[in-house]
């Protein structure tokens, strides 16, 4: 099995376990955290893209990244723990993940040496990467959060571009295989979790 940053969130949500008490006991739920995150991916992507000639900018993406998984990891934890799920935020929880990455990864293709082709590849595969991961409950199988290059993952890698870029202003012309790179890592999660899920469903069923 590929291994995954995911495979660290157990121990990640149990630092913030006393935050989330907080927030619940302020009356803040679940589907709130999810929302503003999304609201905040969108408006950094957008303001990246207007002004990307400011290579500073960039290191706000490794900021928000770690900010917005906490987020991610605090609106799961309401959710769980403090009886928040709702059909609503199933979906809210799927969706904004997928637009939220869209919106802070597209501003990379205005970087030499990416481009539109290669950041959209990307783009794309996490959005199927999630979509075979979110499809686990219908083959009668969890949702599956399987590596390489799951969300955790990718944030990581663009967390690290954007510092890169931010403190240097450019990158080496020999960065462009990162983006091939992760397209075959996503490949590979797609599969993973495609088969993941089937196998798990089909033990589901025989039980």
């Amino acid at each position: 099995m590929a291994i995954s940053i995911y495979d660290l969130k157990p121990r990640f949500q149990n630092l913030l376990r006393p935050l989330v008490r907080g927030l619940a006991a302020a009356g803040v739920t679940a589907n709130q955290v999810t929302c503003l995150a999304l609201a905040l991916s969108i408006a950094l992507g957008l303001a990246i893209a207007l002004f990307a000639e400011h290579r500073p900018l960039f290191l706000l993406v490794p900021l928000w990244m770690f900010l917005r998984m906490a987020l991610n990891a605090i609106d799961g934890m309401l959710a769980r723990e403090f009886g928040q799920k709702s059909l609503l935020g199933a979906y809210l929880n799927e969706l904004s993940d997928v637009i939220a990455d869209a919106a802070l990864y597209l501003p990379f293709a205005l970087v030499a040496p990416f481009g539109p082709w290669s950041v959209g590849a990307v783009v794309w595969l996490a959005a199927v990467s999630e979509m075979a991961g979110a499809l686990g409950p219908m083959v009668g199988a969890p949702r599956r959060y399987d590596g390489p290059a799951g969300k955790s993952d990718r944030a990581f890698v663009f967390g690290a571009l954007g510092l890169y870029i931010g403190i240097a202003g450019t990158l080496p012309a020999g960065a462009f295989w990162i983006m091939p790179l992760m397209g075959l890592l996503m490949s590979w999660n797609i599969v993973n979790r495609v088969r993941g899920g089937i196998a798990e469903g089909k033990r589901n069923r025989e039980h």
